[in-house]
């Protein structure tokens, strides 16, 4: 059964920055995830997009289903796949999507190699599924969750923006979260990742930028820079998206802070990106 779950036609939507994200979205053993917000600008020459989702036909294994039933903590499984009026973004989101579903642990950096066969993806929200069953004692009544999301967040300029955010819960005190940005160019048909947006030298001049960035988000909660950083060190995330004020990173749960710190977003404005990024991804 193939259900559209939203309807957006954006000739001009734009994420805005978040100093610090707090979603209860993830996966753990086979995805994680987090939620973005967005906000509006326009550009004449963005792409005319319509996004929707459609939710992956899956039913649980028989035996499961029978289990789940009588004790009545069926497992919440929600796999949605992007259908917009561009193919080619629908195709390498998906197979993200698919290829986050199969692998235990994703990394925004990791390239995909492999498409991941239909075939593949069932056989791993199985395990994910059942592994309820063989973790949990029959008298807990909590059920396991794996929803996994992508949204359609707008434009700058020509650059159409997307994120996939996940959730998963497997017991505990939360489940675990995960997000990850996309960035399509319409006029290549290809994905944009950061290294193809900065100047040829440039990442280190970036990557002192997002550690000042880094400092001025710890001191929104610690005046004590350098006694927070021997804890939670910074690191630079290829995890980048576009907004009307430029450029936000953002870091999966415990990557740069403890799970309390929720998903942090480290943002360095355009005024500070000249010579930095190429100048087409700096809005006019």
């Amino acid at each position: 059964m193939e259900t559209t779950n939203q309807l957006n036609t954006h000739s001009s939507v734009l994420p805005t920055c978040l100093s610090m994200r707090l979603s209860p979205v993830g996966l753990m053993k086979t995805l994680v995830a987090g939620l973005i917000v967005g906000a509006i600008s326009v550009s004449a020459n963005a792409a005319n997009v319509i996004s929707s989702t459609t939710y992956l036909e899956y039913q649980l294994p028989e035996k499961i289903q029978e289990m789940c039933t009588e004790r009545e903590n069926c497992p919440k499984i929600e796999v949605k796949y992007l259908k917009t009026n561009h193919p080619w973004i629908n195709d390498i989101t998906n197979a993200r999507i698919n290829n986050l579903v199969v692998n235990s642990k994703p990394t925004e950096s990791a390239p995909i190699k492999t498409k991941s066969s239909p075939a593949e993806v069932q056989a791993a929200i199985n395990d994910f599924a059942n592994s309820q069953f063989l973790d949990m004692p029959e008298d807990r009544q909590w059920a396991y969750e794996l929803i996994v999301t992508p949204n359609y967040l707008g434009h700058v300029g020509d650059a159409e923006l997307f994120e996939i955010e996940s959730y998963s819960y497997t017991g505990g005190a939360h489940g675990i979260s995960y997000s990850e940005y996309l960035i399509f160019d319409p006029s290549s048909k290809k994905q944009i990742k950061l290294d193809d947006m900065l100047v040829t030298g440039k990442k280190s001049r970036f990557k002192t930028l997002a550690y000042n960035a880094y400092k001025t988000w710890v001191k929104t909660f610690d005046n004590d820079v350098s006694s927070y950083e021997k804890n939670w060190p910074f690191t630079l995330s290829d995890n980048v998206t576009l907004t009307d004020k430029g450029i936000d990173i953002l870091y999966q749960p415990y990557a740069i802070g403890p799970y309390a710190s929720g998903m942090p977003t480290l943002s360095i404005p355009y005024s500070q990106l000249n010579g930095v990024i190429k100048p087409r991804f700096i809005p006019k």
